[in-house]
């Protein structure tokens, strides 16, 4: 069994060719561009793993292994534009840097060529694969409209939220650990179980990145905290301060979020930690992550080939960068 840093490296390695025509170059170009800032792979090489845990990784998973990574590009390519965001990885965002319409044309053309790989695996494994990455493909965008339908909300549940954020984010995970599942002749309860360990594991990184832009270290998070604030995003901590604070807390979110003031994320954080969301939010991470362990424990498989998946996770969750 491979490390996910061996078969990451492995990944990026056949990953780094070109995967677009060379003409016309102002469609193809900015693709090019777009895949060269690169990024952690966890998803493409997740289905990898999500094979050899069943058996020795086929040429086929490589193959849905590219479509899944240009799929994500695809969302990160839109996503960016829905944001409005300038920067991604450092590096001016695709609409940034040449314009709108190309940056919409990139992506469609993105998906497209995501289909051309897929197309490529043996027809054995081709209905159940493009079902379930078609399934996949539709609840991100699912995610994507409930995320900005919650930004015109003044009030989103808790249950509302997570469901946004499996959408969103948890189910390409899952999908993709169990895509190699189904490529290594997994039973349907053992490709169920890995599904399960990747959405909750998803969820559970994504309270973690809630928690960190409010409480983490700017040395070790890389960017100031508090980001989410300024924006006004309802995320896990808003969600769960409002629904523990009293009348006065409540009263002084409110005028927080109507305002930009200098100590906007230090009076909403002293808030925070009066309403104790910081241990919440901890104890809600370590509750799905133990549960998407769980759920790994329970595969059928040698507890040693599952190893490197346990660590993939203890890598995702347990960092505090």
């Amino acid at each position: 069994m491979q490390s996910f840093e061996s078969l990451a490296r492995q990944f990026i390695s056949q990953f780094a060719v070109r995967h677009f025509p060379e003409q016309p170059s102002t469609l193809y170009e900015p693709n090019e561009y777009f895949l060269n800032l690169g990024g952690k792979r966890v998803r493409p090489v997740a289905c990898l793993m999500g094979n050899e845990l069943f058996e020795n990784i086929l040429p086929d998973a490589w193959q849905v292994a590219n479509a899944i990574e240009l799929f994500h590009n695809f969302t990160l390519i839109h996503d960016d534009i829905m944001d409005k965001s300038p920067v991604r990885r450092g590096k001016p965002t695709l609409h940034e840097k040449y314009d709108q319409s190309t940056a919409i044309l990139a992506g469609d053309v993105m998906l497209v060529f995501a289909y051309e790989y897929l197309n490529k695996i043996g027809k054995e494994f081709l209905h159940k694969i493009l079902h379930l990455f078609n399934k996949t493909a539709r609840e991100v965008c699912e995610g994507q409209q409930l995320d900005m339908d919650y930004e015109k909300r003044k009030a989103v549940t808790l249950e509302e939220y997570i469901r946004m954020i499996e959408l969103k984010t948890s189910v390409l995970l899952a999908a993709s650990l169990q895509m190699g599942a189904i490529l290594g002749g997994a039973g349907e309860r053992n490709q169920q179980l890995l599904y399960e360990f990747g959405r909750k594991l998803g969820i559970a990184f994504q309270i973690r990145d809630d928690y960190l832009d409010a409480f983490g270290d700017p040395a070790k998070f890389g960017k100031q905290v508090g980001g989410d604030i300024k924006k006004n995003k309802k995320t896990f901590l808003l969600i769960h301060a409002y629904s523990v604070s009293s009348a006065a807390q409540r009263n002084e979110l409110d005028m927080l979020l109507q305002q930009d003031s200098p100590d906007k994320v230090e009076k909403t954080l002293e808030i925070f930690t009066a309403c104790h969301v910081d241990e919440w939010a901890l104890e809600l991470k370590n509750k799905y992550f133990r549960e998407a362990l769980e759920h790994l424990d329970d595969i059928a498989v040698l507890s040693s080939r599952k190893s490197p998946l346990k660590e993939l996770a203890a890598f995702l969750i347990e960092r505090d960068h």
